[in-house]
């Protein structure tokens, strides 16, 4: 598939241009948008110590646009470029976009290397800080809020298991089925939806979510 060749570990290595020509006007223009409301709703519920952690697989930074605090990116981020010739070569997000959008790679001052951002490319493990802290929060958390991911891509797919294990509950919200929808207390289809109701609650006094339909689109 075209996406999985653009964030290929072989093909950077091979031709890093591959990578920055194709993937460069979605990675490289992510600080031109704005966090959606289902980033400050996040942001809400952890500000008023209902949600302790958000962990994604997106590597767009816009959780921490919407001013999130803690943020686990299990498949890593574009905020840091390195050389994967020179020891401690690191090049922020900022020049690296920079370089993009005049046309060319952000390269290592040393070699001349183009840079890899700190992205888990397919065929490199995910980075073991931000797994080891994802496996911790699943193990402690009562209950996990899962947003739109199809659950299919390992081993990030396996943190809600634990939670399961550990005797806690899974929410999940997608427009298609995934494979732990049967074993979710709630299963609810309609992102926008959900947090659009959810947007409206956290500005109005107390009270309860009007129902919801649980019921499969057709």
């Amino acid at each position: 598939m075209p996406g999985e060749k653009v964030f290929d570990i072989d093909e950077f290595e091979k031709d890093p241009s591959y990578f920055y020509t194709n993937a460069g006007p979605m990675v490289y223009t992510v600080h031109e948008k704005e966090p959606s409301i289902v980033h400050t709703c996040l942001t809400e519920l952890e500000r008023r110590g209902l949600l302790k952690a958000v962990i994604t697989q997106n590597i767009d930074m816009l959780h921490q646009k919407a001013l999130s605090k803690r943020v686990i990116e299990v498949h890593g981020s574009p905020r840091m470029h390195y050389c994967l010739r020179c020891a401690g070569i690191r090049v922020g997000y900022n020049d690296a976009a920079a370089a993009v959008k005049a046309g060319d790679m952000p390269r290592c001052p040393h070699c001349g290397r183009a840079l890899k951002p700190a992205i888990t490319f397919y065929g490199e493990s995910l980075p073991l800080e931000a797994r080891r802290d994802a496996e911790g929060e699943a193990q402690d958390a009562d209950l996990i809020l899962i947003l739109g991911s199809s659950l299919t891509v390992m081993p990030a797919a396996a943190i809600p298991r634990t939670t399961l294990q550990r005797g806690g509950k899974l929410v999940i919200v997608n427009d298609i089925r995934t494979p732990l929808d049967d074993d979710a207390t709630l299963r609810l289809w309609d992102l926008e939806a959900v947090f659009t109701g959810l947007g409206e609650l956290l500005d109005s006094p107390p009270g309860l979510l009007p129902p919801l339909d649980r019921s499969m689109p057709a």
